[in-house]
């Protein structure tokens, strides 16, 4: 897949998730209108990990999203883009901006799932759900911790993984799973080790309104 359009954010794009876009740059503007004079309009997300989104001279990742095009609305001066993550890819080359940035890429391996798998789903859905529903105590749930998820076992497994009260780095190393079964048991193993730590900022919450937070 060569001269992509892409897109690197400070966020991680997980694959059928969906993605929320303000967009103002002109060069990203371009970006949009080109990709709408197209049948099916796609660009791959990257997470910068160090630098701005805005204005170039980020340092960006090297793994990365595809992201399909299914909303655009205009503003007074910019765009409201809404896209769904797809298949995850690897950036093999950066070209130069045209304006925006582009990149040759390839497709990674799709996760597969196994039916052994299903009780470490089940418990990798408890874990998610109950650390988003402590993480919206504290006003910083990404999700209702009640969000449907898939029926399809692939696609709500990446689901979880987006609703689960995360960090972004925590997030790319998700978004790196080579098995279904690593990614379910890494989300498991990160939202335990976060749960600690959203306790104590709970009962600190609770105590400094007098009892009251939860």
């Amino acid at each position: 897949m060569g001269a992509v359009p892409m897109f690197p954010l400070g966020s991680v794009l997980l694959p059928y998730t969906p993605l929320v876009l303000r967009v103002f740059e002109p060069r990203y503007l371009t970006m949009l209108g080109r990709l709408l004079d197209v049948e099916n309009p796609e660009f791959g997300v990257v997470l910068i990990e160090r630098g701005l989104e805005a204005g170039g001279g980020d340092q960006r990742s090297s793994v990365g999203t595809m992201a399909r095009i299914v909303q655009v609305e205009a503003g007074a001066a910019d765009l409201y883009v809404v896209a769904v993550g797809g298949e995850r890819i690897t950036v093999d080359r950066w070209g130069d901006d045209d304006p925006h940035p582009v990149a040759d890429v390839s497709r990674m391996a799709p996760l597969v799932w196994d039916e052994a798998l299903a009780p470490l789903h089940r418990e990798a859905e408890r874990v998610v759900r109950r650390l988003a529903t402590l993480a919206s105590v504290l006003d910083e749930a990404r999700w209702d911790p009640a969000t449907d998820i898939s029926d399809d076992p692939v696609e709500s497994s990446w689901q979880l993984a987006a609703i689960a009260p995360l960090g972004e780095y925590d997030r790319f190393r998700l978004l790196n799973a080579t098995s279904l079964g690593g990614l379910l048991r890494d989300i498991v193993d990160l939202c335990l080790e976060e749960e600690p730590v959203l306790v104590a900022r709970a009962a600190d919450a609770r105590d400094a309104d007098g009892g009251d937070r939860l």
